[in-house]
């Protein structure tokens, strides 16, 4: 089992900046992939990012295309973390934002490719 617990939401303005956190628990947090993903009112959970565990071989990340140049994933696995700095934030990037986990072996993008949820954190971002 794996636990995750989301932290880092809040109000800000519209160009502003918040910097998400996921704290994992319950296995080896390095050979999981992470991910954010998020859900405004009305709309269906999305891709927002995601970083490959460290077996991948390789560091990799991806972002959905409406977040590229603004967010950035990273995580730090001496600490279990994962984080989302969210830059030039826009309203429409109000939502409540999830941290997932994988343990793929391909990191995923898409909601089925994920095991683990976290029960989210609400950004909310005004004009």
């Amino acid at each position: 089992q794996v636990q995750l617990v989301e932290s880092g939401g809040g109000l800000v303005q519209a160009g502003g900046s918040l910097r998400l956190s996921c704290a994992a628990s319950g296995r080896p947090f390095g050979f999981l992939h992470m991910g954010w993903f998020r859900q405004a009112p009305g709309k269906e959970r999305e891709f927002v990012s995601g970083v490959s565990s460290v077996s991948s071989g390789s560091a990799s990340a991806n972002y959905a295309d409406s977040v590229k140049g603004r967010f950035t994933i990273s995580r730090d696995n001496a600490k279990n973390t994962v984080y989302l700095q969210m830059n030039s934030l826009k309203p429409e990037d109000t939502a409540v934002y999830y941290c997932a986990a994988s343990s793929r072996i391909l990191p995923p993008i898409e909601l089925k490719g994920y095991d683990y949820w976290g029960q989210g954190t609400q950004v909310t971002v005004s004009s």
